[in-house]
């Protein structure tokens, strides 16, 4: 049973093929991706694919990914989730995205905050990750005020458009 996470504005919920067009929006829109370690999609059948590459990970229990969803309009604002998820070892990566129609709203601190809290509390995790490009000065600063810890620099680590970037790697360890 896929887990619903919801916060004052927002409900975290499985993504599904009704969420293609907001999928395809927000994965075919060049500001979302420019950091994100991945070229933008050009069709909805791309869109379709991500769906059932999320589905996949959530089964195989590689990780999970949440539609963002408002809760006072039902507007797809953008997904969030862990990657690289290992039950064994108690820990996986952060990554979101939102379509840049919401940014700046506190949308993605309210997400992050319920997404540690089920991956701590419900996961058992004892560390979660993230990689953020250098540039990326939004998701650093967000991630550093939500009480992520840089750890260091990773040369040349993700490929954007054939280009290598350096990224920040984050670890969060919840309090004991």
């Amino acid at each position: 049973m896929f887990p619903t996470l919801e916060t004052e504005r927002l409900i975290l919920r499985e993504i599904t093929n009704a969420d293609v067009n907001g999928i395809y929006s927000c994965f075919s829109n060049e500001e979302v991706t420019k950091f994100y370690g991945q070229n933008s999609i050009h069709t909805v059948e791309e869109a379709k694919q991500f769906i059932e590459f999320f589905a996949k990970s959530y089964q195989e229990q590689r990780g999970i990914r949440w539609g963002i969803e408002c809760r006072d309009t039902k507007e797809f604002l953008g997904t969030i989730g862990f990657n690289a998820l290992s039950r064994k070892h108690k820990r996986a990566e952060l990554g979101y995205e939102l379509h840049p129609s919401h940014w700046r709203k506190g949308y993605a601190k309210e997400a992050i905050r319920a997404v540690l809290t089920y991956g701590t509390k419900d996961l058992g995790l004892t560390r979660i990750g993230a990689v953020v490009f250098l540039d990326n000065i939004a998701s650093n600063n967000l991630l550093e005020g939500l009480g992520f810890i840089k750890e260091g620099v990773l040369k040349k680590y993700m490929y954007q458009n054939g280009v290598a970037n350096d990224t920040n790697v984050y670890g969060f360890i919840p309090p004991e």
